[in-house]
């Protein structure tokens, strides 16, 4: 009995890379968590990593230059007054 899915099986050197990138942002994660010897550590390093990077995060593509110049500068400014 013949599937006849021979003709579209890829076979060669290169067969198995849209698998394997797939899983490259896992990969990616698992070697920044492998610097936190402790889960503690890691979960204390990503609350205070969240908080700065949603304060500072301005998403540039959404907002034209002169809106995200202004938003970035008025994050600047109440960042330099919470650390004074």
């Amino acid at each position: 009995m013949e599937l006849g899915n021979a003709a579209k099986q890829k076979i060669g050197r290169y067969a198995s890379g849209r698998a394997e990138n797939s899983r490259l942002p896992f990969r990616r994660r698992e070697r920044a968590m492998l610097w936190f010897r402790q889960m503690k550590s890691l979960q204390n390093f990503a609350s205070v990593h969240a908080s700065l990077h949603n304060h500072f995060s301005q998403e540039r593509h959404l907002a034209e230059w002169k809106t995200y110049k202004e938003r970035r500068l008025a994050a600047w400014a109440e960042w330099q007054s919470l650390v004074a």
